[in-house]
Formats: C-alpha cells, sequence, structure tokens
C-alpha cells in the first residue's frame, strides 16, 4: 500500500485536513489487509482500537435488532472512515461491519487518530463535521421507517445503490445485495422484500440477471407510493 501523504483516498475523508508531516507520522504506523467478502471487520460491541480508511469496496454496518434480525444502518464505501465514532467517544462499537465485496482497508491507531483530534482543529471539526451528517442521515431513516410504505423505501434503496455506486457494463447495480440484504435496509420481512421486487419486475421497473438487479425505469421507482 502506498503512503497516506500521497494517497488520493484522503481527499473523501477527515484525512485531508491533516498536515503532510501528520499524514507522514501515521503512514509510519497504519497497516494493511485485504478483507473478503463476507468478512466481518468488527463486531457489534468490540472495542475499536483505532478507524479504517476504506481504500476501496463496500461494507454494511449493521445492528442487531430484538427479533434477532440485523438491521443495515449504512453502507460503508471507497473513501470513507470507519469506526472514527467510536474513537471520539471511546465506546464499544454500536454497529458490526461486514465486507459486501472485497475490500481493501488501512487501519489506524486510536493513539494516532486522538494526537491529531488535540492538535489540529481543522482536522477536528471535519471529523465533527462527518458525524453530524451521519446524524443527519440517522433522522432522515426513522423518518422515512416511519411514514413510507415498504415499497417506496425499497424504491428509494434500489435508487440509492444506482446513484451512489453506478452499474456493471451490462446495466446491472454494481452493488450485489442479497434479498435478506434488502429487507434489513428497508426493515421488512424477507419475504415482504422478495414479494415488492418481484412486483416491481411484473411492472417492468426493474429486470433481474441471475441474482443481479437491473434498473429499467428509474423515473417510475421515483413514484412509486
Amino acid at each position: 500500500m502506498g503512503k497516506c501523504e500521497q494517497c488520493i483516498i484522503k481527499q473523501f475523508n477527515s484525512l485531508k485536513s491533516l498536515t503532510k508531516s501528520e499524514l507522514i507520522r501515521i503512514s509510519g504506523c497504519k497497516t494493511s489487509r485485504v478483507i473478503k467478502k463476507g468478512e466481518v471487520i468488527f463486531e457489534e460491541g468490540d472495542v475499536l482500537n483505532g478507524v479504517y480508511c476504506v481504500r476501496d469496496g463496500i461494507c454494511k454496518l449493521t445492528k442487531l435488532s430484538e427479533n434477532g434480525k440485523d438491521q443495515i444502518v449504512k453502507m460503508v464505501v471507497k473513501g470513507d472512515l470507519l469506526g472514527q465514532r467510536s474513537v471520539v467517544s471511546s465506546e464499544r462499537s454500536n454497529l458490526k461491519a461486514t465486507a459486501l465485496n472485497d475490500m481493501e482497508v488501512c487501519f489506524i491507531p486510536r493513539s494516532e487518530i486522538l494526537k491529531d483530534l488535540h492538535k489540529n482543529p481543522e482536522f477536528t471539526f471535519d471529523v465533527l463535521r462527518n458525524m453530524a451528517k451521519d446524524l443527519k442521515e440517522a433522522d432522515d431513516v426513522i423518518v422515512n421507517m416511519a411514514q413510507k410504505s415498504v415499497k417506496q423505501r425499497l424504491a428509494e434503496t434500489l435508487i440509492y445503490i444506482h446513484d451512489s455506486f453506478g452499474v456493471n457494463p451490462d446495466g446491472t447495480l454494481s452493488v450485489l445485495l442479497s434479498r435478506e440484504d434488502f429487507a434489513n435496509i428497508v426493515g421488512t420481512a424477507t419475504e415482504s422484500a422478495i414479494r415488492v421486487l418481484s412486483q416491481f419486475k411484473r411492472e417492468g421497473l426493474i429486470s433481474t440477471v441471475g441474482k443481479h438487479i437491473k434498473i429499467q425505469n428509474i423515473e417510475a421507482l421515483k413514484r412509486v407510493e
């Protein structure tokens, strides 16, 4: 893996606010690893001894609900930092992180991040701004769960994946999620998610290629009620 001060990925997260000398120091103590699809990066309740900078790939952040299902809270993509909230708050992880495809991550020890939080106000402010953004998104999810139908939430999820992660050369969504994953994102039973996806397919809003989904009519998906 390359040096932090030369890495383009830092432009997408709070690390961009560090000075060159701070980045060189972090580069000297970070460790890099490849995480295979389906591998758990950390469990809910784990003590995190640092943050992960995602160089490539996508992971899902989930929380175990009372009925024993994993509710998908967020998807974390290339350029994002994982675990910064736990490091700042000194609390155990509130979420579980699982790789959705093969990932490359760099692990930065907690002590190094805390040094920079204490010394570099621009970095601290950037971390706070990202946490505020996460809180805003969490507020929106709560309102969506309460006020929107499963059909609307599933349509929005398909659009979000399409807009955020793009498509494969054949037009299918580049992120392959299981039907259970879709159910866990919108907060419904797997059977309900399968039923709604089948309805979307019958209505010509989507088509499927094996397990992959292709959006056929994005404007109609936006109008789903």
